[in-house]
């Protein structure tokens, strides 16, 4: 919590990193705050296949919180 996730400009990309990070601070375990944000993710985009979802989410994931980097992922091209 009180992680600064200003920086992400996608929407959906900033909604996903923000609840993996809370989801983990409460003691979920990385597989199921994982899956959730794939949820998250897919609710943003339903055309999205559950592939798709996964690769972006694990993606960001890996991006914003293991390597903790600022800078922009190629994502998806919503805004």
């Amino acid at each position: 919590m009180g992680y600064d996730v200003s920086h992400i400009s996608r929407r959906c990309e900033r909604a996903v990193v923000t609840a993996y990070r809370e989801l983990r601070d409460i003691g979920n375990d990385d597989f199921s705050s994982f899956r959730a944000c794939t949820t998250l993710y897919r609710v943003h985009h339903p055309e999205a296949s559950v592939n798709e979802a996964r690769r972006l989410v694990s993606e960001w994931i890996d991006h914003h919180v293991v390597r903790e980097e600022a800078g922009p992922t190629d994502g998806c091209a919503c805004d």
